[in-house]
């Protein structure tokens, strides 16, 4: 029995790398199984595992400090810089356009999160660790109070633990309400919107904008596709022409003549200026209809996805690869990591770009063997460019950075650092031929082991003083203070959204869920619209509020601190 006694006490109360590493994934599977209960819609997820690892601290269990740092410090980076390679190549095309504005009121937000910080900190005394650490839970961002915590320590060196773990206390304690909050107030803007009543397709607001023309400018008869492109710096493409009963699929070659039919690709904000150019709209039909049957309107003509897959390809400017010229078919749209890009010739292709192929059978058949098309070549994952990316990461985050009014440099840290190089490796590392691209499941799953290793750690090493916090210190207050930085900029940027700039309520709570990175008032969300705009406008806003998030809370720690 003593034999016993002493390897049950090795394995789980004596702190030791094998303990910790017990512990760790002891509170990672209990937290995930409890992150599956709901109340209504409402569920945790995995952060329930942040709670359980503070209920089992509370409750007396202790691990190596060095060894959870460690776990801590992993998980985090593998999560934030599997996030940067996963938003990375729709990173800067969503700065574009319509993604423009939704991502400058997704900063609206971030900006009047971060002054209401300020304001709490001078008029109710909260140190600004703490009030840091609030505003993590009330927007519902871990990563984000990694990213603090990190700056904290190096701030601060040993005699900053305490802080440290306070400024998780203040996470924990203001979270929940941080999910509650925005979901309340996602049913305020609904009951206010302007819009409700409409139907989805009434108000639907897309990326590509497809219309119908008829060609009646003089200056463009007998002029190629080609010329009549360079003679406009707008961007569009012709996918479909018809001339009388006969359907033609252009080359840069054509030759448009007077009374042709384009059927064309724009951004919507350009559909004025390319009337004038090219005559008045003719369509006899709603092209931009989600449930619109492209096959059966032109029978010889089939559409087809094709997954970029041939690394050969990687990196070529669409242009450059001449499909239209040698096969006879049309690249309609592009869809990179959830964001719908225009075909424009300029255009990188990257691998796992999904690209909607117009032509014939025969062609498309070509088409798709030249761009591979195998899903399964896409599963294997890119490991070298991974563990390369994550290095550079690491040690971009060390570099200091020195910026006046700051008594010493600041560094992008652990989280910081991989994050920003992510998304570089996501968004340019095709122009190097470096093959960045994880399938959504390898991805999902490197992000989810981070997080959750990071969230158990965090858990055991900071919930010893919580219910301590909660009853004879400031907990109620935190709670108080991370509602208001929840729910009042919430409401008056999706308030400018809904009257200002017009947005439907589907689109304006996606972008106020992005910036607040806030998946379970998502799901919410889309539970009361019937549209995708939800979805897109929560892509859209997603990586940039949550670049900025973390790096914005480590500058404003850095002033006060």
């Amino acid at each position: 029995m003593d034999v016993i006694h002493t390897w049950l006490r090795e394995v789980f109360a004596t702190p030791s790398v094998l303990q910790t590493l017990v512990m760790l994934t002891l509170v990672s599977a209990v937290g995930l199984v409890m992150g599956k209960l709901r109340i209504g819609k409402l569920s945790l997820g995995i952060t329930f595992v942040f709670f359980v690892g503070i209920l089992a601290a509370h409750f007396g269990v202790k691990v190596n400090v060095e060894m959870n740092s460690f776990a801590q410090t992993l998980g985090l980076t593998l999560f934030v810089y599997a996030l940067g390679v996963e938003v990375g190549p729709s990173f800067f095309p969503s700065l574009k356009k319509q993604g423009l504005l939704y991502n400058v009121l997704g900063l609206m937000l971030i900006v009047t999160g971060l002054l209401l910080v300020v304001i709490l900190h001078y008029t109710c005394g909260v140190s600004m660790p703490n009030m840091l650490g609030i505003m993590s839970g009330a927007v519902t961002n871990t990563p984000m109070l990694a990213a603090v915590q990190s700056t904290l320590q190096d701030l601060l060196g040993a005699s900053g633990t305490r802080e440290v773990a306070d400024l998780a206390l203040a996470c924990a304690l203001t979270y929940p309400l941080g999910v509650v909050g925005v979901i309340l107030a996602i049913m305020v803007l609904h009951y206010i919107d302007p819009n409700r009543g409409k139907s989805p397709n009434e108000l639907e607001a897309k990326t590509t904008y497809i219309t119908e023309l008829e060609l009646t400018n003089p200056a463009l008869f007998g002029k190629t596709v080609l010329e009549t492109v360079g003679l406009i710096k707008k961007k569009f493409i012709i996918s479909r022409i018809w001339r009388g009963e006969t359907l033609i699929i252009p080359s840069s070659h054509t030759v448009l003549e007077a009374g042709d039919h384009l059927l064309i690709l724009i951004h919507k904000d350009d559909l004025p200026i390319l009337e004038t150019f090219f005559g008045h709209r003719a369509e006899s039909r709603d092209w931009n209809r989600p449930d619109i049957d492209w096959d059966a309107i032109d029978a010889q003509l089939i559409s087809k996805r094709i997954i970029i897959t041939n690394s050969k390809v990687n990196g070529v400017k669409l242009g450059a690869l001449r499909l239209r010229n040698q096969y006879g078919i049309n690249i309609t749209r592009i869809d990179r990591a959830g964001i719908e890009i225009l075909a424009t010739p300029e255009l990188r292709l990257q691998l796992g770009d999904r690209l909607t192929v117009v032509g014939e059978l025969q062609q498309l058949t070509k088409v798709s063997a030249y761009l591979g098309d195998s899903i399964n070549t896409l599963d294997k994952p890119k490991l070298v460019s991974f563990f390369v990316g994550l290095a550079f990461g690491c040690i971009l985050g060390s570099i200091p950075i020195a910026i006046p009014g700051l008594s010493m440099p600041i560094k992008l840290g652990l989280a910081g650092g991989p994050i920003v190089m992510g998304i570089l490796m996501g968004a340019f590392g095709a122009r190097f031929r470096l093959a960045t691209y994880m399938s959504n499941s390898a991805t999902q799953l490197i992000k989810q082991l981070g997080i959750i290793i990071y969230l158990a750690g965090l858990g055991l090493a900071s919930g010893a003083h919580f219910f301590e916090t909660i009853i004879h210190g400031d907990g109620l207050l935190w709670i108080s203070l991370g509602f208001l930085i929840t729910v009042l900029p919430t409401l008056l940027v999706g308030l400018t959204s809904l009257f200002g700039y017009k947005k439907t309520h589907a689109e304006t709570v996606g972008l106020l869920c992005g910036a607040m990175a806030n998946s379970m008032a998502l799901e919410y969300a889309m539970s009361i619209n019937e549209s995708r705009s939800s979805s897109v406008a929560y892509a859209i806003v997603y990586p940039v509020a949550m670049f900025v998030r973390i790096i914005s809370a480590q500058i404003l720690l850095s002033f006060f601190v």
